[in-house]
């Protein structure tokens, strides 16, 4: 049998935590809302050729809108693994999520498209400006393909 002093305080806890309760802040923490559609723009390929026996990045000039989550599709052709490079855009800050096979390069540059290989890289885009990219393989790291990042403001 519980004591007439403990029954006072565990009667006045319960008296005092009700407001608590009811506001909900005991209330467990709910998840997150999964994304909205809207929340990253369509796909973008980019693909990657052989010409005269060099890795070629199409489109050279790639435009993505400025701080905004991306798809970017990457398609490899080439019959050799390349490393697609964007000094700054590929640091863990901007990637969301990476899917399909690429493969991080260490030095956060890039990613290693495997051979014939495909995948989807997810980005948050850096500020507006216009930056550099390129393809390479390890035979050809000497003469990469040097194309254009150009990030615009966002429509809307």
């Amino acid at each position: 049998m519980i004591s007439a002093p403990l029954r006072g305080a565990l009667a006045a806890a319960l008296i005092l935590s009700a407001p608590l309760a009811a506001s909900g802040a005991w209330a467990e923490e709910k998840p997150s809302a999964p994304a909205k559609a809207g929340d990253t723009l369509p796909p973008v390929e980019l693909t990657i050729d052989m010409q005269d026996g060099k890795p070629r990045c199409s489109p050279a000039e790639l435009r993505l809108p400025a701080e905004t989550n991306v798809a970017l599709q990457i398609v490899n052709h080439a019959d050799r693994p390349i490393t697609l490079t964007a000094p700054g855009q590929f640091e863990n800050r901007y990637v969301l999520h990476a899917d399909g096979d690429l493969v991080h390069v260490m030095s956060n540059a890039g990613y290693l498209v495997k051979q014939g290989g495909r995948g989807v890289l997810k980005l948050k885009t850096m500020a507006e400006g216009q930056y550099p990219y390129a393809c390479t393989s390890v035979q050809n790291q000497d003469a990469p393909f040097k194309g254009t990042l150009v990030l615009a403001p966002p429509a809307g």
